[in-house]
């Protein structure tokens, strides 16, 4: 996927107009990048229901993967360089996130609920036959902990499954975004939490889409609470 997308009419986003923020883009992912592999290689990560990752591992099937938008870290180390597709914004924000993640080995479409949000879609079609999507499912603005529907839609488009995860660490700094990022501190325990696989019918209709919706929120909250519930105990051995 090309990080140098256009607006849907055509246009370059505002952003790319100033030179001084381009050269900020590029900083931020030069910086970033490296700043990022070096904490993730201290953190030590165990899985919850890894029979669930390894099961759907050996199907071959395509997923989607559904996670809250203050776990991306996390997921950006134990997720890398598996082909996973992901939907970033169009604007500043999202294009160094873009520049980040490609240097791990996820693949970007572009767009957001908010703007873009049907070209992104498109594009995670095109792409989504060969490999799987990820969607921060309360992005790219809230609210937290509420699931929006676009993953609901490219589970019943596509007809590819939706796997709920979350990642909590026991030792972490929390930001006072809207999203309450949660970024793992040097050598902190990471447990991943593997959902069950929710399914939405080709031919769900609205009400059907909704309870999709649903499910993964619950999928969700149940991922957050097997995690939590994990790092509670001692640690385990994989």
């Amino acid at each position: 996927m090309t990080a140098d997308a256009l607006d849907d009419d055509g246009a370059a986003p505002a952003w790319r107009q100033s030179w001084r923020r381009r050269a900020e883009v590029a900083a931020i992912a030069g910086v970033g990048t490296p700043a990022l592999r070096a904490l993730g290689a201290t953190v030590r990560f165990e899985t919850v229901h890894r029979e669930r990752l390894e099961a759907a591992d050996r199907s071959g099937e395509r997923r989607i993967w559904a996670l809250w938008h203050g776990r991306i870290l996390p997921c950006l180390w134990y997720y890398r360089h598996r082909g996973i597709v992901v939907v970033t914004s169009e604007n500043f924000d999202g294009e160094w996130i873009a520049r980040i993640i490609q240097r791990f080995g996820f693949g970007a479409a572009r767009g957001s609920s908010s703007r873009g949000g049907a070209k992104a879609l498109r594009a995670l079609l095109k792409s989504v036959a060969q490999q799987d999507a990820a969607f921060t499912v309360d992005g790219p603005r809230g609210p937290r902990g509420v699931v929006q529907p676009g993953i609901a839609w490219l589970a019943k488009a596509t007809g590819h499954p939706i796997v709920p995860v979350h990642a909590e660490a026991d030792r972490h700094w929390t930001l006072g975004s809207w999203d309450r990022t949660q970024i793992p501190k040097p050598g902190a325990r990471i447990v991943m939490a593997i959902g069950e696989t929710i399914r939405v019918a080709r031919d769900a209709d609205a009400e059907g889409v909704e309870a999709a919706r649903q499910a993964v929120e619950r999928g969700l909250q149940a991922a957050e609470a097997a995690s939590r519930e994990a790092l509670a105990r001692p640690a385990a051995r994989e």
